[in-house]
């Protein structure tokens, strides 16, 4: 079996799990998103739903997919440890931002009554 990175390596299943991660969506849907053929979208839905990365139920004569973000706890879980490189570098950045761009108060807008 591969493992979630290879799985995941792929453009196409990435840009597909990107899409269920807002909302399940049909083949046809994903299809007419990615602007990709059916038996791709098809074939990459599989890999996906083998892998448990992806889920899949009936509705009347169609199929919807949907993520299943347990899988992703494996991934979660490597990236982990890299997360304080880049949590510092952003603070660092806001950091910098706000001394080179102070936030600025705004006012706020009354109406008028008439």
């Amino acid at each position: 079996m591969e493992s979630a990175f290879e799985i995941i390596a792929e453009p196409n299943r990435r840009a597909i799990l990107g899409l269920l991660a807002s909302s399940q969506r049909s083949v046809g849907e994903i299809e007419r998103r990615l602007r990709m053929p059916q038996p791709t979208v098809s074939k990459h839905l599989r890999v996906l739903r083998e892998a448990g990365f992806v889920e899949s139920r009936a509705d009347a004569q169609r199929r919807l997919y949907r993520l299943k973000p347990e899988r992703l706890q494996e991934v979660d879980a490597w990236l982990a440890q890299f997360r304080r490189f880049w949590s510092a570098r952003v603070d660092a950045l806001e950091r910098h931002l706000d001394r080179v761009n102070p936030p600025t108060r705004t006012k706020r807008k009354t109406r008028r009554r008439r």
